[in-house]
């Protein structure tokens, strides 16, 4: 245990300030500023803008008249007041998304018109209560909507803010509901005159869609969501530990531009790298790292302030800091990041 803190504190006493004055690595807003607001809403997207996030994340789902919106799952009770609308009562279902059984109320089953009557609630009321302060006031956003956002606050401040939209369960969709999440982003992007010359990440868990986005997508820069433990939907037999291996960065790098990690594969338990970023690097790749969380139950036990599991206070800096060091090029965070310097 000594030692682990000595590493730690080697690491974040060289790591720290770069984070608070350097803005090469990438602050990717997780959902918006979801630490403060109702992930998943334009006021979760614009405190994140304010806060200085380079680029703003939105998860996409289709509805059943094929509009993209912005929800963390295509289930849509952890997010949204669906389960108390006797009206919908009836559209309660369950469905094998991704090999687990799911019940609930899916976005793919309402119109827009229908889930526009539904209000956004905070997914972690327990760890977040300050955000459930702003239980129903927020509608579920179109990703055009989130787009006009983007430009509105672009105008008034003067600076660009990227998008980085992650398509949510497209195979399953495509597969089930006939829903071609590749033709809708790609519909959309054009409709709203987004161009690969615009700052745009598009990102999955899923090989497939990217591999289409690379043949039919004109130039967006691509990236490959991995997990410890995991692997993609739609290659049940292939491991993401096999992605990141140095012969799986190769072949990933043949239609993608970024790896999004998971923190757990960029550092070690005592805060040291792995060797993904290096090993990305030769391939041709970049590294993202998810997600950088403020309160004390998503942080190491070396960087938490206090006992209170939603505690706050410098972790998610320090622990930026330590990805920082580590070399990768960006990171997703629930929470701001520029600006903040820890004691």
């Amino acid at each position: 245990m000594i030692d682990l803190r000595l590493t730690l504190a080697a690491l974040l006493l060289a790591a720290t300030p770069a984070v608070a004055q350097d803005s090469e690595m990438l602050i990717i807003a997780h959902r918006g500023s979801s630490a403060e607001r109702p992930e998943h809403t334009l006021a979760a997207y614009e405190r994140a803008i304010d806060q200085g996030a380079d680029y703003i994340e939105p998860d996409l789902v289709a509805t059943k008249d094929l509009v993209l919106v912005s929800r963390h799952e295509n289930e849509l009770s952890g997010t949204t007041d669906v389960a108390s609308r006797e009206e919908f009562e009836d559209r309660r279902r369950e469905k094998t998304i991704d090999g687990r059984l799911v019940a609930g109320w899916f976005a793919e089953d309402f119109t827009l018109a229908e889930l526009r009557t539904l209000r956004a609630k905070e997914r972690i009321p327990s760890l977040r209560p300050a955000n459930a302060r702003f239980d129903g006031l927020y509608q579920v956003p179109t990703l055009a909507e989130i787009v006009k956002l983007v430009r509105a606050k672009e105008a008034a401040t003067g600076r660009r803010i990227g998008l980085y939209p992650e398509l949510k369960h497209p195979t399953f969709l495509l597969q089930n509901a006939g829903i071609d999440m590749v033709d809708l982003l790609l519909r959309d992007l054009r409709d709203l005159g987004i161009t690969p010359a615009d700052p745009v990440f598009i990102q999955s868990f899923e090989i497939a869609p990217l591999q289409r986005l690379k043949q039919r997508g004109g130039g967006y820069r691509l990236v490959q969501l991995v997990a410890p433990g995991e692997g993609p939907a739609d290659e049940p037999a292939m491991r993401y530990a096999e992605m990141v291996s140095p012969t799986g960065l190769t072949e990933v790098a043949k239609y993608a531009d970024a790896v999004g990690a998971h923190i757990a594969l960029v550092l070690n338990p005592d805060g040291t790298p792995t060797s993904l970023v290096v090993d990305a690097k030769a391939a041709g790749l970049t590294v993202h790292a998810w997600t950088v969380r403020p309160e004390n139950d998503f942080l190491p036990a070396m960087l938490r302030t206090g006992t209170d599991p939603k505690g706050r206070g410098c972790g998610d800096v320090k622990l930026a800091a330590l990805l920082k060091a580590a070399g990768v090029a960006g990171v997703f965070s629930d929470g701001p990041l520029k600006g903040r310097t820890c004691p």
